[in-house]
């Protein structure tokens, strides 16, 4: 079955450019990753911050899984702290895996 990977993502519009910059990165490696079906982006902007929500379709739960295993070694290679990032540019993470409903 199908897994949805959906993050939303709250940020400062003053993050704007390296989040979008950093998004990019991590959007052009998934979409090389057997499994990978498909991905929808989304932003809104707010006189708060910006809000931004990413919508990636997986082919089942091992291709999910093999994704993310790629994406952490990936990261390590680029010398990428997810953690760090989203700190010192004051972003919010929301993350959570969906089946379809049918």
């Amino acid at each position: 079955m199908n897994q949805i990977l959906i993050d939303r993502f709250q940020l400062p519009k003053e993050s704007k450019e390296p989040f979008l910059a950093r998004v990019q990165i991590n959007r052009d490696f998934i979409k090389n990753i057997e499994g990978f079906m498909g991905d929808q982006v989304f932003i809104r902007e707010e006189n708060s911050g910006i809000q931004f929500v990413t919508i990636a379709t997986w082919k089942d739960k091992e291709s999910l899984e093999n994704a993310k295993t790629l994406v952490v070694a990936e990261y390590q290679k680029q010398g990428f702290v997810m953690p760090e990032f989203l700190k010192s540019h004051s972003i919010q993470i929301e993350r959570e895996i969906y089946e379809p409903f049918t």
